[in-house]
């Protein structure tokens, strides 16, 4: 088919490759502008229009496709671009722009999506690191029909995927990014057999956009739901909380299931080679992988060699009430 692909970060660049992989006629990609990245902030090209100039696929990068909003001179250009393309089918994944009407009846088999939940629970925009917060076991993927509303459309295909007890956001992220390809491709090959189903009017949840304060710890939260943010916020924004006026990121922990002294929330109560054991509203969190300013994720091991704590030390609390 002759394919418009409207995506930016990793997970959609993964599924334009297998749609090329595939045999697939990729006309055209849209993407998110580049944006400033990186110490020296310096604009960086997004991982799908890397790949796409990689393979010589044209690129077009609106800031908007509405024709009647601040950028109607972008709207045009990308309106001329879509056109020129003439596509049977445009497949979208984690693209960043609301698509108005007109690019959604545009494509004669409509505009397609790779949802990375199990519509209707988390629509939205970070729909993985929402359903690892909220301790879901299981996720996957939906393939919908894409209609004016936020991840509102009716359903043609979904995988179901477990979240594993230690699963990060990057690690769930990876193997949904996967089977979202995967999904995609085998609807195109079936797509006139595809039935329609209309999403569910329970469940429904929003997996509202991260804020990089929500990853600053409360140590008056249950070890578990600690737990939870952390493999949540892995790898972005970065769990992290506050040790000797010092921000300290911790990147991996786990609940310890033992009698825990009564101490105050965010107290040292135990410091080995095997991890932090810290006091939280409910049971110990023993913290096993740390960041300090400036250096390197390390083990406990490492980072104690680095830097001793000694027992009774208190990490900070947040003020902020917890998402």
């Amino acid at each position: 088919m002759r394919v418009i692909f409207a995506g930016t970060p990793e997970f959609a660049r993964e599924a334009l490759a297998q749609l090329h992989a595939a045999g697939h006629d990729i006309v055209l990609v849209l993407t998110q502008p580049d944006r400033p990245a990186g110490r020296g902030m310096k604009l960086q090209a997004s991982p799908v229009k890397q790949w796409a100039q990689s393979h010589n696929i044209p690129v077009c990068q609106p800031l908007s496709l509405r024709l009647d909003g601040k950028y109607p001179q972008d709207a045009r250009m990308a309106q001329e671009a879509l056109l020129a393309a003439n596509a049977d089918v445009m497949v979208v994944a984690a693209y960043g722009l609301i698509l108005p009407q007109w690019v959604l009846d545009l494509p004669p088999q409509g505009c397609l999506n790779i949802h990375a939940s199990l519509l209707p629970r988390w629509r939205g925009a970070a729909p993985i690191h929402r359903a690892i917060e909220a301790g879901d076991r299981q996720t996957g993927i939906t393939l919908m029909q894409m209609d004016a509303g936020l991840d509102t459309g009716d359903m043609l295909a979904i995988h179901s995927e477990p979240i594993l007890p230690r699963d990060t956001t990057a690690s769930l992220h990876d193997r949904l990014a996967v089977a979202g390809g995967a999904l995609m491709v085998k609807a195109l090959e079936n797509l006139d057999q595809l039935t329609r189903t209309p999403q569910p009017t329970e469940g429904i949840t929003y997996a509202q956009k991260i804020e990089k304060h929500e990853a600053l710890l409360d140590w008056s939260r249950s070890a578990v739901a600690l737990d939870r943010c952390i493999r949540a916020f892995n790898p972005f924004p970065g769990a992290h909380s506050v040790l000797g006026g010092e921000v300290l990121k911790i990147w991996a922990a786990e609940p310890v299931h033992t009698h825990a002294p009564s101490r105050p929330h965010g107290t040292l109560v135990e410091v080995t080679p095997e991890g932090l054991d810290v006091a939280t509203g409910e049971g110990l969190l023993r913290l096993t992988q740390l960041q300090r300013p400036g250096g390197k994720r390390l083990s406990a091991a490492e980072f104690l060699r680095g830097q001793p704590l000694q027992v009774g030390q208190q990490l900070g609390v947040t003020t902020h009430p917890a998402p």
